[in-house]
């Protein structure tokens, strides 16, 4: 069979990474509108990125059109403005703009045409190089539909699939529904009475979306009506006001709750108050908003407690945070009685189903803002009313890592909503079928086809247009569960409700809020709606989308079609197992729009492809299942992908890890590349994706990954060579360090560096059918990758080259001592290696030394007037540190102006703060190392500030 002509495509060659990063990164802070909001999914890649990638995955590089370029100039400035097109396409402001999108569309036709003239006279040109019509789009491991939903909107058909039926429902609900009921006015009666509603445009599914608002807020209406007497509201009564002048104007005032909140209880220990439920409250905090403070104060009175609330800064600031929790976990103390109460006991009381729940507090809506006030028994006791007629009873795995509430007793997932909680969702997901049926009625009677093909089927009639709103309904009522479980904390310093998944994981919490669900909060029914109608808004309806449930180890990709994916991680998240808490609302609510979709009580988990020893009995038996069954699911990819076009394949990972003993064990990424390799890829480029926001739960304060790698990867040609370990070395330390000099001149972050230079490597070590040791046995992934990792330390060592004597010295003292003290006599004999003096260090400014001891200077204790231009004897080492100190306290202009007196010698500083980052993050100096990674990250805007209007330096002279 003839070989298919494939050019190089963008992503082979060259990307805008930083703006694609900082895109993705700001993209996460934005809410209003965007897919995250229309249904939860963990570890959901950012829009910029999957648009970038695709965009470059499809576009050819101007260096593989030499007919058209050929020039390196030319195609240096064709790739400039492909690179200026990216920029802007990644910008969460652009992500409806057709215009520019159309652009974009058309750099994409532009290189399929090529492609297609490249393969006219192929064997099978038909089927793979149709000029008329662009590939097809696949992404196998579907998630969040992140990928598909950007492929559909550059203006491919997209196809997504998921073994996971909640996944399968996002994709749904993001490519498949909109276009097949795009540009249709709305059906409702109180739109179709209004002529100019009817008379206008209604493009794309904001027709869908006035349906969703409309039959929701009948459905919140119907709600209210039968269980609004279960959220009462709550008055101000002249006792509320004695001691609180904030109350005294509303008193006899009716406020809507927003939220009621809980401690759980245990019998005290103590035999003296055995009687006694005390609470297990992690604190008292109800705001710590500045200026408006408010808490809980217990108020023991004979052998019983009550509880008050006070606004203002507490007494004892401590104790209020900390309310009766002694440590981490399940460590409280005794309110009565004061003295502790173990983790054993409190485990012992919940296997005996002896944990209680007591009302602390209730939040109203007042005037100006959120009021905070003291428990009442009509609000205790109401909640005894709520009698529910069902309970989710699907169990939690007994996987303590992502799953705490089952060692409290609480082992199902309906154990975790109160009975209001259960009565209120059951309620909402019951109504989802009756707002089905009405809809149904109105399009009969808006003039929809009396068909009665389902929306599985691909009907387009009134039947399967009521069950599309119902779609978006029933994730409304999903949604809202997110913030109407026991396991949500109220956040006091945002005076608002946390959701159930902060992380990716399902934690005990012990003081928690109860929403009002038909109120206008944040965890209301109404909430949940208009943030789903917002997000149709953002759809492309353009082109066709399917989603299907699928085991991605076994089933067929039509062939011919691109492919873009984001495999699990390992075992880094359980998905089937967390989409159990949202599937059996989904299920109770749509198992008669998609009941082959919820044909399983739970989510399947069989085939998940997740390394969960819990699950397979084993690690080892875990990570082998993990290997075989990627490596599965990648050869089909490798075999049935577009063959003119490379697969991207997101993965993230943390390189490092080891067993107590010293002794390195395998990895995810270890694992995941052996599944590459053995799939029959070889890697043709790696990008880091900084996707994260530092403030996110899982990332404050913690070094917790902030980047994806993006592997390019081609199918491996079947007579690729094989080569000796000394011939692999060889390549490395030829090709590794050109690459970490542009990874560095792209300014990926320090954070990132030693990460992504693994790409380059892996790059050089799947080139080879097989690498082989003087032995003649395999040279392993693990092996590739310490080798990888030697190489990179020798290029990041061979960089201090172009430091000066001084420098050297000061990283070498550095290393061992950080900024501390140290023996003069070590330091003098360093000084000898170094070609240096401690006298001379300490003329350089960068070095104390008194009665015997020497220290390194720390970038605040550096003069603030240093000027590199004057300074007789310039160290790289004091530049770095003096760049540090104008950043930390006078930002990127005070930065900037330093930077503009080095001149050429910036870059070189720059590769110091490079190596004094990865000399941190080895010794674990997380103050230090964040500095560096500051600077480096901050050099863009830095180097850009000091080229606007400044003379050129004149460091040249000296």
């Amino acid at each position: 069979m003839s070989e298919v002509r494939s050019r190089k495509k963008l992503i082979e060659v060259a990307l805008p990474l930083e703006a694609i990063n900082a895109a993705s990164a700001r993209e996460k802070s934005i809410r209003h509108g965007h897919p995250s909001t229309l249904h939860l999914w963990w570890a959901r890649r950012p829009l910029a990125s999957a648009r970038a990638v695709i965009f470059a995955q499809m576009v050819d590089d101007p260096s593989a059109c030499p007919e058209e370029f050929p020039t390196e100039e030319a195609q240096a400035r064709e790739r400039e403005r492909l690179f200026r097109l990216i920029e802007k396409l990644v910008q969460w402001e652009n992500t409806t703009n057709e215009a520019l999108l159309e652009e974009a569309r058309q750099e994409i036709w532009k290189s399929w045409q090529r492609a297609c003239r490249d393969n006219a006279h192929h064997p099978r040109a038909e089927e793979l190089f149709n000029p008329k019509r662009l590939p097809a789009f696949h992404d196998p491991f579907a998630g969040g539909g992140a990928l598909p939903l950007e492929a559909q909107r550059l203006g491919l058909e997209a196809y997504a699939s998921d073994l996971n039926p909640v996944a399968v429902l996002i994709n749904k609900a993001m490519i498949e529904i909109p276009p097949r009921f795009a540009n249709r006015p709305p059906v409702n009666p109180e739109a179709r009475a209004k002529k100019a509603l009817m008379e206008r445009e209604w493009k794309g599914a904001q027709g869908l979306a006035e349906d969703v608002r409309y039959y929701g807020r009948w459905m919140r209406d119907e709600a209210e009506r039968r269980i609004g007497h279960l959220y009462p509201k709550v008055k101000i009564t002249p006792e509320m006001a004695q001691d609180r002048p904030d109350l005294k104007p509303l008193v006899g005032q009716e406020l809507t709750v927003i939220a009621w909140i809980w401690a759980r209880t245990v019998r005290s220990p103590n035999p003296a108050f055995a009687h006694v439920e005390v609470p297990l409250a992690s604190t008292f905090m109800l705001s710590t908003k500045p200026g408006k403070e408010a808490y809980v104060e217990p108020v023991i009175e004979g052998d019983g407690y009550r509880f008050t609330v006070k606004v203002g800064k507490p007494k004892d600031p401590e104790a209020a945070k900390m309310g009766t929790k002694l440590a981490r976990g399940a460590n409280f103390r005794c309110l009565m009685s004061g003295m502790p109460i173990a983790a054993d006991y409190i485990y012992a009381e919940a296997r005996s189903k002896r944990i209680g729940t007591r009302l602390m507090a209730i939040v109203a809506e007042g005037p100006n803002g959120r009021i905070y006030l003291p428990p009442t028994l009509e609000h205790e006791m109401v909640v005894l009313e709520a009698k529910p007629d069902w309970k989710p009873d699907v169990p939690m795995p007994d996987n303590p890592r992502w799953f705490s509430p089952p060692l409290y007793g609480f082992t199902t997932y309906g154990d975790l909503f109160t009975p209001r909680q259960l009565v209120s969702l059951t309620t909402f997901a019951d109504l989802v079928g009756e707002a089905m049926e009405r809809v149904r009625q109105d399009a009969l009677a808006a003039g929809l086809p009396d068909d009665d093909t389902p929306l599985r089927e691909g009907g387009t009639g009134a039947r399967a247009y009521a069950e599309a709103v119902g779609v978006y309904l029933g994730f409304a009522v999903d949604k809202m569960s997110d913030r109407n479980s026991a396991i949500c904390g109220w956040d006091s310093s945002r005076d608002s409700i946390r959701g159930v998944f902060g992380r990716q994981a399902i934690p005990m919490v012990w003081d928690f809020a109860e929403s009002n669900s038909v109120g206008g909060n944040a965890g209301s029914f109404e909430n949940a709606l208009e943030q789903i109608q917002q997000v149709l808004g953002h759809l492309p309806s353009l082109l066709p989308g399917v989603s299907k449930q699928a085991d991605a180890q076994n089933q067929t990709v039509s062939a011919g079609k691109i492919i873009s994916t984001d495999p699990p991680y390992y075992d880094n998240i359980g998905y089937a197992d967390l989409s159990d808490f949202f599937y059996v609302w989904l299920r109770r609510s749509l198992r008669s729009v998609f009941p082959d979709l919820f044909a399983t009580v739970a989510v399947p988990k069989a085939e998940e492809l997740v390394a969960t020893p819990y699950r397979h009995g084993s690690k080892d038996k875990a990570e082998q299942f993990f290997l075989e069954g990627m490596t599965k699911a990648l050869a089909r990819l490798a075999e049935q992908a577009h063959p003119a076009f490379p697969v991207t394949i997101y993965y993230a990972f943390k390189q490092s890890e080891s067993e107590g003993n010293g002794e390195a064990r395998r990895t995810g990424w270890e694992t995941f590349l052996e599944a590459v390799i053995r799939a029959g890829f070889s890697i043709t480029g790696t990008w880091p994706m900084r996707t994260e926001l530092s403030n996110r739960m899982v990332g404050k304060d913690t070094n917790a990954l902030a980047s994806s790698i993006v592997l390019v990867c081609r199918k491996r040609p079947e007579n690729a060579p094989t080569a000796t370990r000394r011939e692999f070395l060889s390549a490395l330390k030829e090709e590794l360090p050109k690459a970490l000099r542009l990874l560095q001149a792209g300014n990926i972050a320090p954070v990132d560096l030693a990460q992504a230079a693994i790409g380059p490597g892996m790059a050089v070590y799947t080139r080879y059918a097989g690498v082989l040791d003087a032995e003649g046995n395999p040279v392993t992934v693990r092996e590739a990758l310490a080798l990888i990792n030697q190489v990179l330390d020798e290029a990041l060592a061979e960089q201090e080259g172009d430091f000066d004597p001084d420098t050297r010295w000061a990283l070498a003292w550095f290393e061992q001592f950080g900024f501390g003290e140290g023996e003069f006599g070590v330091a003098e004999t360093l000084s000898k290696a170094k070609n240096t003096s401690v006298e001379g260090l300490v003329e350089a400014g960068i070095l104390e030394s008194r009665r015997g001891k020497v220290r390194l200077l720390k970038p605040e204790e550096l003069p603030g007037d240093w000027d590199p231009v004057r300074d007789g004897r310039f160290t790289y080492w004091e530049a770095v540190h003096q760049l540090v100190l104008r950043l930390e306290t006078g930002g990127e202009m005070a930065a900037a102006d330093l930077l503009a007196k080095l001149g050429s010698r910036g870059d070189t500083a720059r590769e110091l703060a490079y190596r004094l980052y990865a000399l941190c993050e080895r010794k674990g100096w997380s103050k230090e190392a964040l500095s560096y990674n500051a600077l480096v990250q901050s050099w863009p805007e830095i180097a850009r500030l000091s080229q606007e209007g400044k003379a050129p330096a004149q460091t040249e002279l000296f």
